[in-house]
């Protein structure tokens, strides 16, 4: 079973369901294929050392699809690679990454990022040359599982998260990794009601709790203007759905 990661970044448990990647990639929130064409060459300089390489922003910035398309372009050029993301994150089913234009890959979802070698098995740990990381900021042992996966097990690790959450406070531990990544690339998204370029992300429901998976259903990128007048808004509906419930 191990000699899936050979080749391909596959979940190791199942047979791997067919990939739906782009050739090429022309858009320009998505650079990898310029800035880390080199790494599979320079890997064989270094090869007990790994990096980090962090993607963050908004809901619907192109977050999978850039880690996809990083990860499709490691194997391409040989070396060998696994996905994992949260088993919180149920909206696709548990056995592929799925970004909202469609792009999939197969992978493992994990409650916790150390169990993951033990998962695969020691052998293909070892073997492994890259893994990326999906929905990272769902789980609670992102920074020691990077740090230990580049300083000590030469991995290549590709982070793909959320900086902020829906109240523009930090999420889950990804910001943790800025100070160890070797790179950090933030993306924006298109304003859900302007067009203009999205930094944040704004909840639609009156939820208050800090995960609510959910997509264009509960969520919405927008610019800072629309950010703030729509939290005025969610505010104002919410206190009135708070009085509506105190008078019943």
């Amino acid at each position: 079973m191990s000699s899936l990661l050979l080749h391909h970044p596959v979940a190791l448990s199942k047979p791997p369901p067919s990939l739906h990647l782009p050739v090429s990639s022309t858009n320009p929130r998505s650079p990898w294929k310029i800035r880390f064409a080199s790494r599979a060459y320079a890997a064989t300089h270094s090869p007990s050392f790994g990096e980090i390489h962090v993607i963050v922003g908004p809901m619907f910035a192109g977050k999978t699809t850039a880690l996809i398309q990083r990860v499709q372009l490691e194997t391409d050029q040989g070396r060998r690679a696994a996905m994992i993301k949260s088993d919180k994150d149920t909206r696709y089913g548990l056995d592929s990454i799925v970004s909202h234009d469609g792009f999939k890959m197969p992978c493992w979802a994990l409650p916790d990022l150390s169990s993951f070698p033990a998962k695969v098995g020691p052998l293909a740990y070892d073997e492994l040359d890259v893994i990326g990381i999906d929905e990272a900021q769902f789980f609670g042992d992102l920074y020691d599982f990077c740090r230990n996966a580049a300083d000590h097990d030469g991995k290549t690790v590709v982070v793909a998260g959320l900086d902020g959450d829906y109240l523009r406070r930090r999420f889950g531990s990804v910001l943790d990794l800025i100070p160890i990544a070797d790179s950090v690339t933030k993306l924006t998204a298109r304003c859900g009601l302007c067009e203009q370029r999205a930094c944040f992300t704004l909840r639609k429901t009156n939820d208050t709790e800090k995960e609510l998976i959910g997509g264009a259903d509960v969520y919405m990128p927008v610019c800072r203007q629309h950010y703030v007048k729509g939290q005025i808004v969610v505010e104002a509906a919410r206190i009135v759905l708070e009085s509506q419930k105190i008078k019943l």
